[in-house]
């Protein structure tokens, strides 16, 4: 069985990172000092659970979890600086600040390094979240050790449960555009304007007519979706925001 460390002070890590082209480091009691931060650590990057829903669910939830007191949202994963920077770049995961252990000192003072050689990773984190406050780590969520790669309780939305039930959360938006479109720009205005935040689906790069078609019987642009439903074009978002 993993050992909580509720209560303990964060180990204290000088890591390396690759920024601008340059070198630079990372040191975990600067990272921590006086702010809330929220750890996420999993097995790899590029690897399924992760890619699919670890990392984008805690940025989709940034600006909510932002809200509720969190200053800063930080992914730890045994894979080197290089790795990790591609890996945010391909998830778009701007709201969260990638923290490359490369050498497994971080996590293994954590005491979460395991050996995944089985699977060809060598050692690599085991998956947990955890709350930390000015250095100190309030509260830790650590997946059950099973065979496999268990993800029941390190996401983010067990995170915000834990800092606010009844937090509100961001409505799930889609927006199909094409490039050049002017009235593709004014939806995406529009729905920044009245503050959501949204999915942009690009013809041509995320997905094709023919998948418009199939799921709006339309071939016009924008169409947008909220909560699965199909709200339609420009003029029906004006529409549905006004309302």
């Amino acid at each position: 069985m993993f050992k909580s460390n509720e209560g303990q002070t964060i180990p204290n890590v000088t890591i390396p990172v690759r920024a601008d082209n340059d070198w630079a480091t990372i040191n975990t009691e600067s990272l921590f000092k006086d702010k809330t931060v929220i750890v996420f650590s999993l097995p790899g990057a590029f690897t399924p659970t992760c890619s699919s829903t670890h990392l984008p669910r805690y940025n989709e939830l940034a600006a909510t979890l932002n809200k509720n007191g969190v200053d800063e949202i930080v992914c730890v994963s045994v894979n080197d600086s290089f790795v990790m920077n591609a890996w945010a770049k391909d998830q778009e995961a701007q709201n969260i600040t990638m923290f490359p252990d490369g050498n497994g000192e971080f996590t293994d003072k954590m005491g979460m390094l395991v050996d995944m050689s089985q699977v060809g990773f060598g050692k690599r984190s085991w998956r947990y979240s955890m709350l930390v406050k000015n250095g100190v780590i309030e509260k830790m969520f650590i997946e059950p050790q099973k065979p496999g790669d268990p993800f029941e309780v390190s996401d983010a939305d067990t995170m915000l449960e834990y800092i606010n039930p009844t937090a509100a959360k961001p409505q799930a938006i889609s927006l199909f555009t094409k490039p050049d479109c002017p009235f593709c720009v004014a939806a995406k205005e529009m729905l920044t304007n009245a503050g959501y935040s949204f999915e942009e689906i690009k013809l041509g790069k995320d997905a094709s007519l023919t998948s418009l078609k199939a799921m709006t019987g339309k071939e016009t642009v924008p169409q947008v979706f909220v909560e699965g439903k199909h709200i339609g074009g420009s003029e029906a978002l004006a529409e549905y925001l006004e309302k």
